[in-house]
């Protein structure tokens, strides 16, 4: 990029270190117009890379630093420019190309198939860039991907096009969902303001775990719910999508947080749901409760009228996900 693009004096000296990441909002339709351009929401890990002198730091949402699990990832990045910070995601490709949450849960190990995409630039040369412009930041991304000759550091596109092309692109592809950002958007650290959106193709989302039943390999089913304010609300107890070697792990990192007290605030349930038994007192002598620190990734068909899931599965756990932070999805 030109340096008469942007006036690189005028912006604050910074020190490059670990950033919140912004966050966007879910929404249950595209916006359309020319401010908003859209991207591939990829089913990853969020990660801030810092690059500080010769070294990167690869740090999750949480600040949880990953450069043991992805040291493959870590050395691709060492080609950023010093005091230097990028937002982007740890994605897991399948054999067709699309990025694949279970397939990430397996190959935290394995440099073969995951790959890091870069879609912003929050820190430049020790220049806090966060206040500039969304197409200027981007345009800096381009400009450092001359930097970058690991073929696992990947720049993720954008898409100015209509609301219904990407749609039908992303359906077309098989791929998670969208990602829209506003074109004047600056970037607000750790804030969720609406100038980015979120839109999902397949219905899943995060849940936090309040509870489990035991069964074989330690557990039979977790109980799972979301935040409406500051109550824990009860969706589903999830047994599909287990295999013995996950139940094992999950009950292993449940044991900790082992309760007596149900964290739900709608439990027990006093009527009959249509999709299934009522988790009611009876059958709630039978759960472990957990106090919720842990969030799962879910698949499922459809929420019920009651907000249960319907035809729900476990896709994984995910430690880059604020408990508190988890609420249900448009």
């Amino acid at each position: 990029m030109r340096r008469s693009a942007i006036d690189f004096d005028s912006l604050t000296l910074c020190k490059a270190a670990f950033i919140k990441p912004m966050e966007c909002v879910s929404v249950s339709r595209l916006p359309e117009g020319k401010q908003w351009v859209y991207e591939v929401k990829f089913d990853g890990y969020r990660a801030v890379a810092v690059k500080k002198g010769s070294d990167v730091i690869l740090y999750s949402r949480r600040e949880k630093v990953l450069n043991q699990q992805f040291p493959h990832i870590v050395a691709g990045l060492r080609g950023l420019p010093p005091g230097t910070v990028v937002d982007g995601e740890i994605v897991a490709l399948d054999d067709a190309g699309r990025p694949t949450f279970n397939l990430l849960q397996d190959l935290r190990s394995d440099s073969s198939k995951v790959c890091y995409y870069v879609f912003d630039l929050l820190c430049w040369r020790n220049r806090d860039t966060t206040g500039l412009r969304f197409p200027e930041r981007r345009a800096l991304v381009d400009a450092i991907a001359g930097d970058i000759r690991d073929p696992r550091i990947k720049i993720s596109e954008y898409l100015r096009v209509s609301a219904a092309d990407v749609l039908g692109a992303i359906r077309e592809q098989r791929l998670e969902g969208v990602v829209g950002k506003r074109t004047d958007s600056v970037y607000q650290p750790g804030k969720r303001t609406g100038v980015w959106i979120k839109h999902r193709i397949n219905l899943g989302q995060e849940f936090v775990i309040g509870g489990y039943t035991p069964g074989p390999h330690g557990l039979d089913s977790i109980i799972v719910g979301f935040y409406r304010g500051k109550e824990l609300i009860y969706v589903a107890r999830i047994r599909n999508g287990f295999i013995p070697a996950s139940r094992r792990a999950v009950f292993g990192k449940l044991g900790p947080f082992v309760t007596s007290k149900c964290p739900f605030v709608n439990l027990p349930e006093t009527a009959r749901s249509r999709w299934g038994e009522a988790l009611d007192a009876d059958k709630m002598k039978k759960c472990v409760w957990v106090r919720p620190e842990l969030v799962a990734q879910i698949e499922f068909q459809e929420w019920t009228e009651q907000e249960h899931l319907r035809h729900a599965r476990f896709a994984g756990l995910r430690d880059d996900k604020e408990p508190r932070n988890i609420v249900k999805e448009s």
